[in-house]
């Protein structure tokens, strides 16, 4: 068991695309509606590659290996990865309530508390201008929310 980080920062208008940051459904769209089969068939393609941040936190595991930021065997380790990637980014949010540390310190502790039992942790955060923060961490092989999905670094360790 490890865990993978994420991150990703980028315009308010990406993070809005909600249809790349979903697989797409298993059967095709009826082929008399061939705008909804080109569509289809740009997020089968982009989905996996995208580096987008999915909606449902496992689904990190589907995108490629070179969008891990770091991968840990303890959760205490992954939790300080977050804790590091919120202090250096808590002057750029948004909200002012946002960048207290007593609660980025106790965001990563509670992400090392879930991490500990095999949940998924992810963070969102609107830094200035329209801009949004996506971290994750995400517990893999196996993955308690998709089993199913392979480590996308396997090959690499």
């Amino acid at each position: 068991m490890h865990h993978h980080g994420y991150l990703w920062t980028s315009s308010k208008q990406r993070f809005d695309d909600e249809a790349l940051r979903r697989p797409p459904h298993p059967d095709a769209p009826p082929a008399d509606k061939p705008e909804l089969i080109q569509r289809y068939r740009e997020v089968k393609a982009e989905f996996p590659t995208v580096d987008l941040p999915p909606l449902e936190t496992a689904h990190w595991l589907i995108k490629p290996a070179k969008l891990v930021r770091g991968t840990w065997e303890e959760p205490q380790e992954a939790a300080e990865w977050l804790g590091q990637r919120l202090a250096q980014y808590a002057p750029r949010f948004a909200c002012e309530s946002d960048r207290d540390s007593t609660r980025l310190t106790l965001l990563a502790y509670s992400a090392a508390e879930r991490l500990s039992w095999d949940g998924d942790v992810s963070h969102g955060f609107y830094l200035e201008r329209p801009t949004f923060l996506s971290v994750a961490l995400v517990t893999c092989s196996p993955s308690r929310a998709a089993p199913d999905l392979a480590c996308p670094t396997a090959v690499h360790t």
